[in-house]
């Protein structure tokens, strides 16, 4: 792994566990066991720390996101794939580090709602006319103010006035929300994937 990429990973660990404004670049040093020279060699500061950091792990989803698709075998299964990673994925970040985002770094913030209103709805509108297409989703459904919807949904989940993280896991948020969606927007036959892949998710 290359000191840039490691650099990139190891500053990722930090702010899932602590958030991003109590981690300073002194920590960021100390846990990689380099100078902080060293690392203002590839950021000019923690500020593009940061925005690299995001821009980084947000390929990193796109990628994921593609897998999932890749591997599902119908629209149902595919949401269930894309939750399970998104699960996993909020378990382990401490949600003070989306606070930290809008807070301290609106830019950054806002290149996470531009992958939102960008990739996730054109992933989103691909997903709803497969569902429809194989008669798992219900026909009627205006597609654009449904992806817009899931959009608003996933927002929603990040914000710590609606959901307090002290009240609230994420993951669980996360679970209750999507199975509320996809009961709303299944056909009788959708709806029988749903427990279906329920019983496999929560075994």
């Amino acid at each position: 792994m290359e000191l840039r990429e490691r650099i990139l990973t190891e500053t990722d660990e930090l702010f899932c566990k602590f958030g991003v404004k109590r981690i300073t670049m002194d920590d960021i040093a100390r846990q990689l066991g380099i100078s902080k020279k060293t690392i203002y060699q590839h950021f000019k500061d923690k500020n593009e720390l940061v925005y690299v950091l995001n821009q980084f792990m947000l390929e990193k989803q796109m990628k994921e996101m593609d897998t999932n698709t890749a591997k599902a075998k119908n629209a149902v299964e595919e949401v269930f794939l894309v939750v399970t990673h998104l699960q996993e994925m909020l378990s382990k970040i401490n949600p003070m580090m989306f606070y930290d985002l809008q807070k301290y770094h609106p830019e950054v913030w806002n290149l996470f709602k531009n992958f939102r209103y960008e990739f996730m709805r054109d992933c989103l509108l691909k997903n709803l006319h497969w569902g429809v297409d194989e008669g798992y989703f219900r026909k009627e459904i205006n597609f654009e103010i449904i992806a817009l919807l899931r959009i608003e949904q996933v927002d929603m989940i990040f914000n710590q006035l609606v959901f307090p993280p002290n009240k609230f896991m994420l993951s669980d948020v996360m679970t209750q929300i999507t199975e509320h969606f996809l009961y709303g927007l299944c056909t009788l036959k959708g709806h029988k994937l749903i427990n279906k892949y329920k019983q496999i998710t929560e075994e």
